[in-house]
C-alpha cells in the first residue's frame, strides 16, 4: 500500500457531492425486488473491469479511486430522496426504510491509482449484501471509467513528447465541469506537469499554469503594446503568445524586442513564447533560429493547437524545436476513443459461508465473464524489474515466487511458458472492510510518482502506439478449471431447458 494521508470527504468538495441517487433506476427496482424475495442480505461479489484498451493501445492507467472512496464514504438517502422514490409507486415501505437507514457495509478491494492495468482483470472488487453491491454499479463505473480513460490518453501523449513537458489545456471543451476538474487530475497522475484548470489546483494540488490568450493581444492597439504591458506585469515569467497576427514577421520579432526592452533591464530572462497555430514543426524551427540569434537560446518554445500523441510524435520526428506542449480537447475527452467500456459483473455468491463462483455466458466470447472471488498478481522479472504477465488466482491461492510458475494462455492453453527468477506482487489493496475505510488515500503527487515508476516496468513493446505487444492476463490453473466447469454446466443446463 502506498503511504499517504486521507483526503477530505466529499462534502468538502463541490465536485463530489452526495451522489447516492446517481444510479440506474433498475438498481433500485432490483433492490426492492430483493427485499420482496428475502434476498437483500445475500452476500455477492462484483468485479469492475474493462474489455478493450482505448486507442488500440497496450495498457491503461487506473485512476479515479479517490473519488470512488468519497462516494462510498458518503452514501446516504435524504428524506427528499425517499419522498421522490415513494412517489414513483414502485417501492415498498420496507425498502424505503432500508434506504432511510442506509449504512454502507461492503468490503472493497482496488488497484491503486496510477497502476498500469489490462483488459479483463478487476480494477475494483466489491463484496457485500446484494442490495448494496448492485446499487454501486453506475457511480463506480462512471468514476473509474472516466479518469482511467483520461489518464491513459495523457500517458500516451506524455510518452509521445519524449521528455518534453505536457500541460493539460482542455477545460473549456471537457464534457461538463466535473469532467474538466477530474480529467485534469487524471492527466496529472499520468505525467502532465500541470493544468489550465485553476480549481483543480485548489482542490487537488495540480499546478495551475497559463499566461495569455489572443484576446489580450487584440485588446491593445498593437501587438508590441500588448507584449510590453504583459512583460512589465510579469517580468520574471514572461511567456508571449506570438501567433495572433504573424508568427515570424511580427510575433517573434516583437517578442525579442520586448525581451530586450522590458525583461532584461529588470534583471530577468524571458521564459518563453507560445505558438498556437500553423505548421508547428516549421514555425518552431524558424522561431528557434531567431531567438538564438537574438541571444535567447534559453527562451523556451511551447506549442498548442489540437494536439494528440500522433501529431506530437510527428512534429518531433520532423525536427520541431518545441520544449513543451499544451494539449486540450484531444486529451481531456480522449477524442480518438472517448469511451472506456468498463463493466461491473457478478462473479460469486456466498452460501453457508462458502464462495460459490458465478459466470455469465455469451455467444460473444469477449463477454463471457471470469467467475470467482479473485486475487490478481503481477509477475516481475527479478533482474530488470520488468512486468512479465498478470495472473488471476482464486482468492485462497498464493503464488510462491521462490518456485517456477507455469503461465498459459487461458484461450489457447497449448501456449505455455515457465517463468523463474521473478517476483510476484498482489495488484489490489483492501480499501473498505465492512464499510470502514482502511486505506490511506495517497496525495496526488504520490500517485503521480507511483504511476511513473510503474510505467517504467512496462516493456517498450507494450507501450508503442501501433500494434503493441499483447500483455497477458492469465488465469491460474485452479481458476481456469473453475471457469471451464461452469461453462460445461451452463451448456448442460441450456440443453435441458432448450
Amino acid at each position: 500500500m502506498m503511504e499517504g494521508t486521507q483526503m477530505s470527504t466529499a462534502y468538502d468538495n463541490p465536485f463530489n457531492p452526495n451522489l447516492s441517487m446517481l444510479c440506474d433506476y433498475y438498481e433500485l427496482t432490483m433492490g426492492n425486488a430483493y427485499f420482496a424475495n428475502g434476498m437483500q442480505d445475500q452476500i455477492t461479489y462484483f468485479d469492475l473491469y474493462f474489455r478493450e484498451l482505448p486507442d488500440g493501445g497496450g495498457y491503461a492507467i487506473a485512476a479515479g479511486l479517490e473519488q470512488a472512496v468519497e462516494y462510498l464514504s458518503n452514501l446516504s438517502f435524504t428524506e427528499e430522496d425517499i419522498a421522490f422514490l415513494r412517489g414513483k409507486g414502485q417501492f415498498s415501505e420496507g425498502f424505503l426504510q432500508y434506504l432511510r437507514d442506509f449504512h454502507f457495509c461492503c468490503d472493497v478491494w482496488a488497484v491503486p491509482e496510477g497502476t498500469p492495468v489490462f483488459p479483463n482483470e478487476p480494477l475494483v472488487t466489491v463484496r457485500g449484501p446484494a442490495v448494496q453491491t448492485h446499487l454501486l454499479e453506475t457511480m463506480l463505473l462512471l468514476t473509474i471509467n472516466h479518469q482511467t480513460l483520461v489518464a491513459t490518453k495523457a500517458s500516451r501523449i506524455v510518452r509521445a513528447a519524449d521528455g518534453r513537458a505536457v500541460m493539460e489545456f482542455g477545460s473549456r471543451r471537457a464534457q461538463g465541469y466535473a469532467g474538466a476538474v477530474l480529467g485534469a487530475r487524471a492527466a496529472y497522475i499520468a505525467g502532465c506537469i500541470g493544468t489550465a484548470c485553476t480549481i483543480t489546483d485548489r482542490l487537488y494540488g495540480v499546478p495551475a499554469l497559463g499566461t495569455m490568450s489572443h484576446a489580450w493581444v487584440q485588446m491593445f492597439d498593437s501587438e508590441l503594446d500588448a507584449f510590453r504591458a504583459y512583460a512589465r506585469e510579469y517580468p520574471s515569467s514572461t511567456v508571449l503568445l506570438v501567433d495572433t497576427y504573424n508568427v515570424l514577421r511580427s510575433g517573434v520579432p516583437n517578442a525579442i524586442r520586448i525581451f530586450n526592452e522590458e525583461v532584461l533591464p529588470r534583471g530577468h530572462r524571458p521564459a518563453g513564447i507560445r505558438i498556437d497555430s500553423g505548421d508547428i514543426a516549421y514555425l518552431s524551427k524558424q522561431a528557434r533560429k531567431m531567438l538564438d540569434e537574438a541571444g535567447f537560446p534559453d527562451c523556451k518554445i511551447t506549442a498548442s493547437n489540437s494536439l494528440d500523441e500522433y501529431i506530437i510524435r510527428d512534429t518531433i520526428l520532423q525536427g520541431a524545436r518545441v520544449d513543451s506542449f499544451g494539449v486540450g480537447e484531444r486529451l481531456i475527452t480522449s477524442k480518438n476513443d472517448p469511451v472506456l467500456g468498463g463493466v461491473y459483473k457478478l462473479v460469486a455468491l456466498e452460501k453457508d459461508g462458502q464462495v460459490v463462483p458465478k459466470i455469465k455466458v455469451s455467444e460473444n466470447v469477449t463477454k463471457i465473464t471470469t467467475p470467482h472471488f479473485k486475487r490478481p498478481y503481477r509477475l516481475f522479472d527479478r533482474e530488470n524489474g520488468k512486468a512479465i504477465a498478470d495472473v488471476l488466482c482464486v482468492f485462497d491461492e498464493t503464488i510462491d515466487d521462490s518456485k517456477p510458475y507455469l503461465l498459459f494462455d487461458p484461450n489457447f492453453t497449448w501456449k505455455r511458458k515457465w517463468v523463474e527468477n521473478y517476483v510476484a506482487k498482489e495488484l489490489m489493496v483492501q480499501v473498505f472492510d465492512k464499510g470502514r475505510l482502511v486505506y490511506d488515500l495517497p496525495a496526488v503527487q504520490q500517485i503521480r510518482d507511483h504511476c511513473a515508476a510503474q510505467q517504467n516496468t512496462l516493456w517498450d513493446e507494450v507501450t508503442r502506439f501501433e500494434n503493441p505487444h499483447h500483455y497477458y492476463v492469465d488465469l491460474s490453473l485452479k481458476l481456469w478449471q473453475a471457469k471451464q466447469r461452469l461453462l460445461d454446466e451452463a451448456e448442460l443446463k441450456t440443453r435441458r431447458e432448450g
